[in-house]
């Protein structure tokens, strides 16, 4: 697809609205299915993440898992027996699952380099998508599944599940019809404590797990134990940094509270291993800054900070992830933690504050709304376009952190002004010698 082509699609995507249920207004035809046909879903990663998530459709009305995919064998058959899989259907290759015609939707809940390049596969197979978070490795790859998806006319549900959570949404509401006057700034943060991976050396992959497959698209460099199950999260090859992983969660409502719906202008980031003596490469402490300029004029330009601390328990409001979001009236605390305080222009706490016309979300269950998304013809509550935007923050703010400098960016455009260095980092280095599943256009 052309960038002229691709930023008019982009600009169609829903803005940040009082609920999901507006952001879904107007949403073309998906080829849905009937009410009553059944839906069967195929599970791509069998870690921690992807049967937990599975597990979210297995209470739904006519739908069935019906195969689990993962190269670790051990993990693929507890799987397929948490699911009542057939043996057959426990399988190594995403592509046994794409192949078969009679599987309507999949969930990517692999690592993160596997998440834009199988879920692409996956719109070109004819499949729906439930992709975990972030939906991309890197900026590129995220264009190029809003692409797929389109192209397709797929559903693809983004896992940044606050967008299905109706206390979320009702205080998005509350923003929308002014209660702290304009959002001018917010803050999201992300403070936890993780673990150290130590030092390691190269070794052979255990018993049982398909390293190739594992590694797959990306640059394939010898197995180690430190950057297997979980902790690939913290190697650039492979993961996205804890900003990625956790911190996605409050900047996406972060964005749709600060009712920004295009890629920022300008980004800053600052940080390192200021606590973990290890072989993590992401930083364990980091404040990103980013500047949308709206059209220029005083009144429209918005700013958003994100903080992250992967060695502390001092938690803002006791909240170990949230967003606060400062307004020409007032300011407003919301975590997914389920904790809402508002004050007013003058600092004064407002008691049991309401929207004054809620709008409850349709469907409250992030994978139900997938479920109804794909029966009823309409985009899911995180739809691709923002779930991508969302993951765009992590993927910037990781280029202005390893670079040490300002990244200017064309949001219309999506392309860094003036840097190439930058511009070549919102891609990655694929596999030598090719293979199957780097995406077309990288």
């Amino acid at each position: 697809m052309a960038d002229t082509d691709r930023r008019n699609f982009l600009k169609t995507a829903s803005a940040a609205s009082a609920t999901a249920t507006a952001v879904l207004a107007g949403a073309p035809a998906v080829l849905a299915k009937g009410v009553n046909d059944k839906l069967v879903v195929g599970l791509i990663g069998c870690g921690g993440r992807g049967p937990g998530v599975a597990q979210g459709f297995t209470g739904q009305p006519g739908v069935e898992i019906a195969y689990v995919c993962d190269p670790d064998e051990q993990r693929r058959n507890k799987a397929a027996a948490q699911f009542g899989v057939k043996s057959e259907h426990a399988v190594g290759d995403l592509r046994k699952i794409l192949d078969d015609k009679s599987v309507d939707a999949v969930i990517v809940a692999t690592p993160d380099h596997w998440h834009a390049p199988a879920s692409i596969l996956a719109c070109d197979a004819g499949k729906h998508v439930y992709v975990e978070k972030p939906c991309a490795h890197n900026f590129r790859e995220g264009q190029l599944l809003v692409e797929a998806a389109r192209r397709n006319d797929r559903v693809v549900q983004h896992g940044t599940q606050q967008r299905s959570n109706p206390f979320t949404a009702t205080a998005i509401q509350m923003l929308r019809e002014g209660m702290i006057g304009d959002i001018l700034a917010a803050k999201a943060w992300n403070v936890q404590r993780r673990s150290n991976i130590g030092h390691a050396q190269p070794s052979e992959p255990p018993a049982g797990l398909d390293y190739e497959t594992w590694i797959g698209p990306a640059a394939m460099v010898p197995f180690q134990e430190n950057r297997s199950h979980y902790n690939w999260h913290w190697w650039y090859d492979f993961g996205t940094g804890d900003m990625g992983n956790d911190g996605v969660h409050d900047l996406d409502y972060a964005v749709w509270g600060l009712g920004v719906d295009t890629h920022p202008s300008r980004v800053v980031s600052l940080g390192g291993k200021s606590y973990f003596d290890d072989d993590q490469q992401y930083p364990d402490t980091q404040t990103a800054l980013f500047e949308y300029e709206g059209d220029g004029s005083i009144g429209s330009r918005r700013q958003l900070t994100f903080e992250m601390r992967l060695w502390d328990k001092n938690y803002p409001y006791n909240a170990d992830s949230g967003a606060e979001f400062y307004g020409t009236a007032g300011q407003m605390l919301l975590s997914k933690r389920g904790k809402l305080l508002v004050w007013d222009e003058r600092n004064r706490r407002i008691d049991k504050p309401v929207a004054k016309n809620p709008v409850p979300l349709k469907i409250s269950n992030h994978q139900q709304d997938f479920v109804d998304a794909i029966k009823t013809s309409r985009r899911p509550n995180a739809d691709i376009e923002i779930g991508f935007r969302s993951a765009a923050l992590c993927h910037l703010a990781t280029i202005a952190n390893r670079l040490q400098r300002t990244v200017n960016f064309d949001p219309a455009a999506e392309k860094v002004v003036g840097d190439a260095e930058a511009q070549a980092m919102l891609s990655r280095t694929y596999r030598d010698g090719g293979h199957w599943a780097i995406p077309a256009g990288v």
